[in-house]
């Protein structure tokens, strides 16, 4: 990036470094100093497109739901069947977050904070272009439950409210996946760790979406 290169596009590029550093560590961890060298800028100029690390972290986060929209669009093109879509949509969530740990821990921390005050550090377009990347994830499942119950394959009221479930369940189950580790006690008072393969998680989600739906094929 130089002097001359318009404010969008080098806010483009800020996200796309941030973004590269989040997932080559595999966590949401990029210090500003790291981001500014790695875009060949100086510090400062950082802060001329994004108020505060926050702000550049949560654009870093719509950068990452555009992409899981359209993976989760294509999966359903063309598929009729709910109870398919539904599966196929839960399944790509599932691979996203494994295949993307920073976007896990992102979407983790983002649920730390009560949605105001989020709201409160972050600019108004920023802000605007998170609940866009949300909601047209979001929008994947709900359509999709919302034509389930319509054709009489899903009992469910509220589509809307149950994607939201289906979302957050998701990112804890996902978690689980990336530990890798479960707890159980093999005597009184003797904890031990057990395996647990991403594989197992990944059909676990399928089958709480489906469960959740109310569907049969539950």
């Amino acid at each position: 990036m130089t002097a001359r290169t318009p404010p969008r596009t080098r806010e483009r590029e800020l996200v796309k470094v941030t973004r590269k550093l989040f997932d080559e560590r595999r966590m949401q961890d990029a210090p500003v100093e790291e981001i500014a060298r790695a875009a060949g800028i100086a510090r400062g100029l950082i802060y001329r497109h994004f108020s505060s690390k926050d702000e550049l972290f949560v654009a870093a986060v719509t950068d990452y739901l555009s992409e899981l929209a359209g993976a989760l669009e294509a999966v359903t093109a063309g598929e009729p069947d709910p109870v398919r879509r539904l599966e196929r949509i839960t399944e790509a969530y599932a691979r996203y977050c494994l295949r993307y740990p920073a976007f896990l821990d992102c979407c983790i921390s983002l649920m730390h904070r009560p949605a105001l005050e989020l709201s409160e550090i972050v600019s108004e377009s920023v802000w605007i272009r998170l609940g866009q990347g949300m909601a047209r994830c979001l929008a994947v499942s709900a359509e999709t439950l919302r034509a389930g119950a319509e054709a009489e394959v899903f009992h469910v009221e509220d589509a809307d409210y149950t994607a939201n479930v289906l979302w957050t369940q998701g990112l804890g189950l996902m978690h689980l996946a990336r530990i890798g580790v479960g707890v159980r006690s093999v005597a009184p008072g003797i904890p031990d760790l057990f395996t647990v393969e991403p594989e197992q998680v990944v059909r676990t989600c399928v089958g709480n979406a489906l469960a959740l739906a109310g569907t049969r094929a539950a």
